[in-house]
């Protein structure tokens, strides 16, 4: 553990030692590497779209048993029950809000009443420029480089022009795992930096050891970008299974999507009501078609198979394109460490060019 090094508005806005945010990722960011995280002086964020409401709440519980430090519940905006688990921040004291989507004004203003730090990933300048004006303390976006869903703009582009746009801190992600990402980052005028894929292959990640060793097995060119798992562009690593959904028919799809959309209600405990509704919201807020929606379970429960279960055979394994640049399994206090300390070395090294 180091003391603090860098000052940005980000730790003064969320009270963290250190500019480094440990991403949402689902069946990843849990108690253990959200505390792991949080102890080392970074945000960590707790992925929620893959637990039901009761396991949320001992998940949060579970976070605040193993750390005194602040740290970051990632929620579906589009959720049925997302006003619910508003409240339940609210309820144990939760730092930080973040979505994947824009939350609704009124969520927004709910979470600042009661003193909740909200922060949403855009993917465009107009989306930042909208939750700005409904009082979002800050937003993170992501480059293409990232992992999971993904847009098409990569970070040296899509950086710059929504920190033109906003007034509030900006966040980066997509594309970071060291010292010089985050100083370039500071460089453009970010606040800090995102990273999930690097914290993903950490000693605090409850990923099995030999799906962390496929991922080091890959190369920059071991990702593939594709639509064909839940209907939205999706980055994970170059695996047999993904090359074959590639290439196999919607008809030859249907019913291994059908069966885990059984699964996944399942898991969830939810209605079909429930998922009708959710559905819907889908439909509404992203726009997805009908055969998006009912391909859209099929990612909790591909990426559950690979990341929990430790079956690449028939898991998808979301993965940044800096997979190809990490070769370690760190604790979350030794990586923090090396990507503060190396991003101070970058920032001086860069100002002795000064004249």
């Amino acid at each position: 553990m180091i003391e603090q090094l860098l000052r940005t508005p980000l730790t003064d806005l969320v009270g963290v030692r250190h500019p480094v945010v440990q991403t949402g990722m689902g069946w990843v960011a849990g108690p253990r590497l959200v505390s792991g995280t949080a102890n080392a002086g970074g945000l960590g964020i707790l992925a929620s779209a893959t637990m039901t409401f009761e396991e949320l709440e001992h998940a949060i519980v579970e976070v605040k048993g193993r750390t005194r430090e602040p740290f970051g519940v990632n929620l579906r905006a589009d959720a049925a029950d997302a006003p619910a688990r508003v409240d339940l921040l609210i309820k144990h004291g939760v730092k930080v809000a973040s979505f994947a989507l824009a939350p609704k004004k009124e969520l927004i203003a709910k979470l600042k009443d009661h003193g909740i730090v909200v922060m949403p990933s855009v993917g465009l300048p107009r989306h930042a420029e909208k939750v700005a004006s409904w009082g979002a303390d800050a937003v993170m976006i992501q480059g293409g480089e990232g992992g999971g869903h993904t847009g098409s703009v990569p970070t040296t582009l899509l950086l710059p022009s929504v920190i033109d746009a906003v007034d509030i801190p900006v966040v980066a992600a997509g594309g970071f795992f060291d010292g010089r990402g985050l100083a370039a980052a500071l460089s453009y005028g970010a606040a800090g930096i995102g990273m999930g894929t690097r914290f993903l292959l950490t000693q605090d990640s409850s990923v099995p050891d030999a799906v962390k060793e496929l991922y080091l097995s890959h190369d920059v060119n071991g990702t593939v970008v594709t639509a064909k798992v839940d209907g939205m562009p999706h980055r994970m690593l170059r695996t047999r299974l993904v090359e074959e959904i590639e290439e196999t028919s919607p008809v030859k799809r249907l019913w291994p999507t059908m069966r885990r959309t059984l699964e996944f209600k399942r898991m969830s405990g939810m209605s079909w009501l429930a998922l009708a509704r959710d559905g819907r919201e889908m439909k509404k807020t992203q726009g997805r078609s009908l055969a998006q929606m009912a391909l859209a379970a099929n990612t909790p429960m591909m990426l559950k198979s690979g990341l929990v279960d430790g079956d690449t055979t028939a898991g998808v394994l979301a993965s940044g394109q800096v997979v190809g640049v990490i070769d370690d399994l760190p604790t979350c206090d030794e990586l923090i460490t090396r990507v503060v300390t190396g991003a101070v070395e970058e920032l001086r090294r860069a100002a002795s060019y000064l004249v």
